[in-house]
């Protein structure tokens, strides 16, 4: 069952992406269910700038992101395999190698598209 953002989400969200001001999805019109996806899909104008985004996350808010990743809270499903890339190597140099190949075994084992 999809997630419902609380407030923690949406500041994460909003701090990647400012010029968010609906948290309803344009191409559904649901309400989004994860971070990354709509970040990635719907603001990021390639994976340079998805990059440049999610290099605004402290240590503790990737680390927030990446367990809620490894708990299937958090989809990678539907994101470009670019912008997946880029969020690996920034979780490796962030937090550690481990938890980087944890989030590939998490995207490589499939999983739905949660915007």
């Amino acid at each position: 069952m999809p997630r419902e953002l609380d407030e923690k989400d949406i500041a994460i969200l909003k701090k990647l992406a400012p010029e968010c001001g609906d948290l309803t999805c344009l191409g559904s019109g649901h309400m989004f269910h994860s971070i990354l996806p709509p970040v990635s899909n719907h603001f990021a104008e390639d994976s340079e700038d998805f990059l440049r985004r999610i290099s605004r996350l402290d240590k503790e808010e990737l680390t927030y992101l990446t367990d809620l990743i490894r708990k299937g809270d958090e989809s990678l499903g539907c994101m470009p395999v670019e912008d997946v890339e880029a969020l690996v190597h920034f979780i490796h140099d962030t937090i550690s190698p481990e938890v980087a190949q944890n989030v590939i075994s998490v995207y490589e084992s499939g999983g739905s598209c949660e915007r």
